[in-house]
C-alpha cells in the first residue's frame, strides 16, 4: 500500500522552526498499529490521520502513543486540506475523540477552535518544583497537563528540568508559565510520557494556558510565545465555550509512504 504523507511546520512562517507535524489524509483503513508504527518512523511529536471516508475523522499519534488531541497537528491538517485536498475551503471540520475540530482560513493565517481546558487548582507545589528544578509559584491540573506558574519569564526560559521525575507525573505532560515581557504569557512544554521530552509548540496546551491567563490577566485575545529552541507565537482568544488559536504553517516535504 502506498500513501501521500506531509510534513509541516506550524505556528510559524519558515521552516525548521515551529513544531513539525506529519499528516496523513486516506480514504482505506488503516490499523491504530500501522499509524502507530508510522508515527514512530516519523519520529516528529505528532503524526495526524484523517479519514476521508468518516467525514475528516482525526487520530493523532505521538511517537509513542496515540493521543486525544493535538492542536498542531490539527492545523497542520487543516493547512493541507486547504493546500492540496479542497483549494475552495474556508474552513473544515475535523471530528475528533475530543469532538469536533473547526478550522477557519483567515487572510495568511489559520484560526482553530479548540474546547476550553478549565484549570483546576492542586497541592503538588513541591513535587513540581522538584521536577522542574526551580520554585513553582501555584500548580494547576487539566485535562491532559499539570501548569506550572511561576515568577518570570526568564525562569522559563532557563530551566533544565528532571525528564525522568516529569515521566513520574499521573499527566500527558507537564507545562510551565509565566507572564510575558514581550507578549502576554510564555511557556514550555515537557511530554516525556508520549515520547517528546519538550514539544516545540503546543496547541493543546494553549486551551489551557488561554483560560488561565484570560482569568488573571483579564484579557479575552492574548499573544502567547513557546521559548523552546524552535519557538513559536499564537494568538489565543477565549471564547465560551472554545479558545480559538491563530497560527501560520509551511510546508517542509511532501512524499509517499511505503508499506
Amino acid at each position: 500500500m502506498n500513501q501521500k504523507i506531509y510534513f509541516v511546520d506550524t505556528f510559524t512562517e519558515k521552516t525548521f522552526s515551529g513544531n513539525a507535524a506529519g499528516v496523513v489524509f486516506h480514504k482505506g483503513e488503516i490499523d491504530g498499529n500501522t499509524m502507530q508504527n508510522i508515527a514512530f518512523e516519523n519520529n516528529l511529536s505528532e503524526t495526524a490521520f484523517i479519514n476521508t471516508a468518516k467525514e475528516n475523522e482525526i487520530k493523532f499519534y505521538s511517537p509513542t502513543i496515540e493521543v486525544d488531541l493535538c492542536g498542531h497537528a490539527t492545523l497542520a491538517s487543516a493547512f493541507i486540506f486547504f493546500n492540496f485536498i479542497d483549494k475552495k475551503a474556508t474552513d473544515t471540520i475535523f471530528k475528533s475523540n475530543r469532538g469536533e475540530l473547526k478550522v477557519t482560513k483567515k487572510e495568511d493565517s489559520l484560526v482553530m477552535s479548540l474546547p476550553k481546558d478549565y484549570p483546576r487548582k492542586i497541592d503538588d507545589i513541591e513535587k513540581i518544583s522538584d521536577a522542574l528544578n526551580c520554585q513553582v509559584i501555584e500548580v494547576f491540573r487539566g485535562i491532559d497537563d499539570f501548569l506550572a506558574i511561576v515568577k518570570d519569564e526568564s525562569i522559563v526560559e532557563t530551566i533544565d528540568p528532571n525528564i525522568e521525575k516529569i515521566a513520574e507525573l499521573d499527566s500527558r505532560g507537564l507545562i510551565v508559565s509565566a507572564k510575558g515581557e514581550t507578549t502576554d504569557f510564555t511557556s514550555r512544554v515537557f511530554g516525556p510520557n508520549v515520547g517528546v521530552d519538550e514539544d516545540p509548540v503546543t496547541g493543546s496546551a494553549h486551551a489551557l494556558l488561554a483560560t488561565y491567563w484570560g482569568d488573571v490577566l483579564n484579557l479575552q485575545k492574548m499573544k502567547a510565545r513557546q521559548a523552546s529552541k524552535r519557538g513559536g507565537e499564537l494568538i489565543c482568544e477565549v471564547l465560551e465555550n472554545n479558545v480559538e488559536i491563530t497560527g501560520k504553517a509551511k510546508l517542509y516535504l511532501q512524499g509517499e509512504i511505503y508499506f
